[in-house]
């Protein structure tokens, strides 16, 4: 692999190094992965995106959301007399 020198401030590469150790990466590999999700994502075209935000908009639609402990305590009665329809609970 070829490899080239970039000059960066030292605050810059203090973050750099700082967040190449949290996530137990090399400097060269965090910036390969920030250079990767920069570009957006891989194999991802228009209809994807468009379908995705389809979803999203369809999911804010419905107006409520559901805590995740309560369906945790929805499911434990799953096979149990306690047993009730989501919505009758």
């Amino acid at each position: 692999m070829k490899t080239q020198t970039i000059e960066i401030d030292d605050d810059i590469a203090t973050v750099l190094k700082q967040r190449a150790q949290e996530r137990g990466v090399t400097v060269p590999e965090l910036v390969a992965e920030l250079v990767t999700l920069e570009a957006g994502p891989v194999g991802a075209d228009a209809a994807d995106i468009a379908e995705l935000d389809r979803r999203w908009k369809a999911f804010e639609a419905q107006g409520s959301v559901a805590d995740s402990e309560d369906v945790v305590r929805w499911l434990q009665t799953w096979g149990t007399p306690a047993f009730r329809n989501w919505h009758k609970r």
